[in-house]
């Protein structure tokens, strides 16, 4: 079934189709930009980006840029979210830490490629909002919690693959340790203002690491991260 917004601010009876500008949004910015796995592209055109915006942003939130979603957090634009996410390399479904629930929307498309997603939140009021979306989407495989998640999630581990979503001065060493010998790490790391997106690998009891572009992220608080 195809997704209308009825903009207040057009023509009356003028709609937007979210599904059409979700597909052009693969198209333009995930397919031409290098975005090959067809899991990433599959679970980028399933999943209803709208949802986890504000209403007054809805005319944007399939734009080439991250949106504001209240306590000084951001929704990453799409081309980092499938960026991110494919830097995991998704082989077979495992259990997956998120650092830094946020809106909710990359938990949900790593929900799509996952068996299970636990993600930790530090601000309460977007764990508690993110988890009334991703609860009325149907998911059952995504456990939110909140607190620091530099520290990780230890009850739960270790992980086959673990992403942060904000920047980070240094790799947490307790994400490290919670990461499953074959595992993978993927966090921006390095200033406040800006950082590098870095994969690491965990094999043999060491660590390899990689780094892969340019990104601004909101920074990661936490004992492992920025003091708030």
């Amino acid at each position: 079934m195809e997704n209308f917004w009825i903009n207040k601010t057009r023509s009356p009876g003028v709609a937007m189709n979210f599904d059409q500008a979700r597909e052009m949004m693969v198209q333009t910015q995930l397919i031409s930009r290098g975005i090959r796995d067809e899991k990433v592209l599959s679970a980028m055109r399933k999943v209803p980006r709208h949802r986890f915006v504000p209403e007054h942003l809805l005319e944007e939130v399939y734009n080439d840029y991250p949106l504001p979603i209240g306590e000084g957090q951001t929704i990453s634009q799409p081309y980092m979210v499938a960026l991110m996410t494919e830097c995991l390399n998704f082989k077979d479904h495992g259990k997956v830490l998120e650092i830094g629930t946020g809106s909710g929307y990359q938990t949900a498309i790593l929900a799509e490629l996952a068996e299970k997603v636990y993600s930790i939140e530090r601000i309460e009021i977007l764990a508690l909002r993110a988890r009334k979306i991703l609860e009325e989407l149907g998911y059952k495989n995504i456990f939110i919690r909140v607190g620091d998640g530099t520290a990780g999630w230890p009850e739960e581990a270790p992980f086959d693959k673990i992403l942060v979503t904000a920047g980070a001065p240094k790799i947490p060493p307790p994400l490290v340790e919670q990461l499953k010998e074959g595992g993978r790490l993927v966090i921006p790391v390095g200033g406040s203002f800006s950082q590098t997106l870095t994969i690491v690998d965990k094999k043999d009891d060491k660590v390899e690491t990689r780094e892969v572009c340019g990104c601004v992220f909101v920074p990661l608080v936490g004992a492992h991260g920025w003091e708030e």
